[in-house]
């Protein structure tokens, strides 16, 4: 998978008008770009952040981290590109914020927090490729201009892991699942995170009562029928390759409550 280099966003950033920096609104922090932002700032250009996904979270929740965020100082809304919520409210945003005609915006972020469902939903057609799973067809792999309306464009570009993100995020966000050589460590990782935040989570998901991220993984291979043929003990791997896959296509009921940064 090719991710954008720092001086290839450099170089969007600076032909763009307008920034908007794309977080997955389960876990905003770990989405975030510091580095990112303070290019943005350095090169003096509108910055406006998007929290995706928020169909995911209850709205309660989605206004906190939009004050969260605001009371950093950052411009913010929130939307599901997937469900069109919110997306229009975005487009008059950024209409509104253009000082000049023609303008471009530049759309940037992590892998999977729904960058090109974001320009797909502000054009009102297909341009941007999309795919749910890192690495796999669909995943926006160069810089592409797409227009949205007489003189409104936006450049999708990679997804970016900043050297600041959050393991695992880096990880699991920066390859798919077929190329992690290690793929049980981060899936360890993210279950005890999931588990953190909702204990029931793979209850809901697949019916299964562990709450030992190990044990969850064995018992989610054993209910696959997913064997080792020599020793036939659960094949761990394709089980923690599933929690990654399904964390991506928001099939595991998770989020990071805001409170723990109030």
């Amino acid at each position: 998978m090719q991710l954008a280099s720092w001086r290839l966003l450099a170089r969007t950033v600076k032909n763009a008008d307008i920034v908007v920096e794309v977080l997955d609104i389960r876990d905003p922090m770990s989405t975030r770009s510091q580095r990112l932002e303070r290019m943005v700032e350095l090169l003096d250009k509108k910055l406006l952040l998007v929290l995706n996904k928020s169909d995911l979270v209850p709205r309660g929740v989605a206004e906190k981290w939009k004050r969260i965020l605001e009371g950093m100082g950052y411009d913010v809304m929130y939307v599901s590109a997937r469900h069109r919520l919110g997306t229009r409210m975005l487009r008059g945003w950024i209409k509104a914020s253009a000082e000049i005609k023609p303008f471009t915006v530049a759309v940037v972020g992590f892998p999977k927090t729904g960058k090109s469902s974001i320009i797909n939903a502000l054009r009102g057609r297909k341009g941007a490729s999309t795919s749910p799973i890192p690495g796999s067809p669909g995943y926006t792999k160069s810089i592409q201009l797409l227009k949205v309306e007489e003189g409104f464009y936006m450049i999708d570009t990679p997804g970016v892991i900043p050297v600041e993100g959050g393991w695992p995020e880096a990880i699991i966000r920066g390859k798919s699942p077929e190329e992690l050589k290690d793929p049980v460590t981060p899936a360890l990782s993210l279950i005890e995170k999931i588990l953190r935040y909702n204990p029931r989570a793979f209850m809901q998901a697949y019916g299964i009562e562990e709450k030992e991220p190990l044990k969850i993984l064995e018992a989610l291979a054993v209910k696959r029928g997913w064997f080792y043929k020599l020793t036939k003990e659960p094949l761990i791997e394709e089980a923690a390759r599933t929690v990654i896959r399904d964390y991506h296509k928001a099939k595991i009921p998770f989020y990071v409550p805001p409170e723990e940064y109030l």
